[in-house]
């Protein structure tokens, strides 16, 4: 059965608003004192509470609403850093990747759609934050949840299956542009896991699962 959709509720925060991920949620009161946040089922409900002074929905006997402890940002993470994910709309469908920066929330670049693969997607997401953190002179760890694409990037080699077609022409030449770049380019940039099953969805999740 899949996961019912909640709305969260930040009152007090770095960003007050209406989110809808646990994770979007955590970096708003990651380190706020006295952040105030509350989930719901329905975006109606959100908004009416977003609209309504906080004390009318927390009580002193239960200030939030807690997702599972195992699906929390650890407390020392440092939000420095750069997330990147792709999406794909069927595989092979319609892709796009993006990367967001954890310390504000911030979508630093976005890529898509393009016909390809969820695979391919991460892969030219990674590549893309590498040339990027190059370019810009900037040394910051960049955090994917595939393990695919992460060894694709280190053996500088895109290993998809996807047949090249008329209609994959485009896609393969960025395919090419980015395996030329990392054979080209050294880079100290530290690629890291993230690691879904503890800390949840990575924060440039396309929240379509």
């Amino acid at each position: 059965m899949a996961k019912q959709q909640k709305f969260y509720v930040v009152w007090k925060g770095a960003e007050p608003g209406i989110y809808t991920s646990w994770t979007d949620c955590q970096l708003q009161i990651k380190n706020y004192k006295g952040a105030i946040y509350k989930s719901f089922t329905t975006r109606e409900e959100a908004e009416h509470a977003f609209a309504t002074p906080a004390y009318v929905y927390l009580k002193k006997s239960q200030t939030v609403t807690h997702e599972p402890e195992e699906k929390k940002i650890p407390e020392n993470f440092d939000l420095n850093c750069l997330a990147v994910d792709a999406a794909c709309s069927g595989n092979p469908g319609p892709m796009e990747y993006r990367g967001v920066y954890l310390l504000t929330g911030q979508e630093i670049f976005h890529f898509g759609p393009m016909y390809g693969t969820n695979n391919i997607g991460e892969f030219l997401a990674i590549v893309h934050g590498l040339a990027l953190m190059k370019q810009k002179g900037i040394n910051m760890p960049i955090y994917s949840d595939s393990r695919n694409a992460l060894n694709w990037v280190k053996q500088k080699k895109c290993k998809t299956k996807l047949e090249r077609t008329a209609k994959t022409e485009e896609l393969f030449r960025l395919i090419e542009r980015a395996e030329k770049w990392l054979n080209e380019n050294q880079y100290t940039t530290p690629l890291r896991k993230w690691e879904t099953d503890l800390w949840g969805e990575v924060p440039a999740d396309f929240g379509r699962k």
